[in-house]
């Protein structure tokens, strides 16, 4: 919320358009499982995605072995991110070249505490400011958020009231009909 709320702009703090990329955009995952959802993408997409990894040095929990796991994958994914294979390294298997040279950081804190989750909170608060700054951004507006909540407002009695206006666009007027239909899963 925090990066995306905050730097998803297409205009200047002049209202001007911007002709530059701004904000990126923010997903993830714990552990391993990120291997199965979106890591494809981030290691052989056709754009580079830049990646944070945050891992604490001392668990939160009483296992040790799962523990050396996540940091085994963690340093696993960030050198693979950096240093990819080549087709030679893959066996000749086109399908397993990995360009490396893909951004990342690594982030290591001593432990999970109330301390340094604040202290990562804040450098990543820091990090948004200072790109809006760069960017020319005001990174503390939120129009984009108004508008859907402006919308919602008439779309929402009409879901209530099941009448849907037919002066809405035909996407939105299919939707709600749908919505609003017998056929419509439960």
């Amino acid at each position: 919320q925090m990066d995306m709320e905050s730097n998803g702009k297409s205009v200047d703090r002049e209202g001007n358009p911007v002709s530059y990329d701004t904000g990126p955009l923010l997903f993830g995952e714990p552990g391993t499982d990120s291997q199965h959802s979106f890591m494809q993408l981030v290691h052989q997409g056709t754009t580079p995605i830049p990646a944070d990894f945050i891992i604490c040095k001392t668990p939160h929990h009483a296992l040790p072995e799962n523990h050396l796991c996540l940091i085994a994958h963690f340093l696993a994914q960030s050198r693979a991110l950096a240093v990819g294979q080549t087709l030679a390294e893959s066996g000749e298997d086109p399908f397993r070249v990995f360009s490396g040279n893909r951004p990342s950081t690594s982030i290591v804190l001593s432990e999970l505490s109330p301390f340094t989750l604040g202290s990562l909170i804040a450098a990543y608060e820091h990090k948004v400011f200072v790109q809006g700054i760069i960017w020319n951004l005001n990174s503390f507006d939120q129009a984009g958020v108004e508008l859907g909540k402006k919308l919602a407002r008439p779309l929402r009695k009409q879901l209530e009231e099941q009448n849907p206006d037919q002066t809405l666009d035909c996407s939105t007027y299919g939707l709600i009909t749908h919505l609003l239909s017998k056929d419509a899963v439960e």
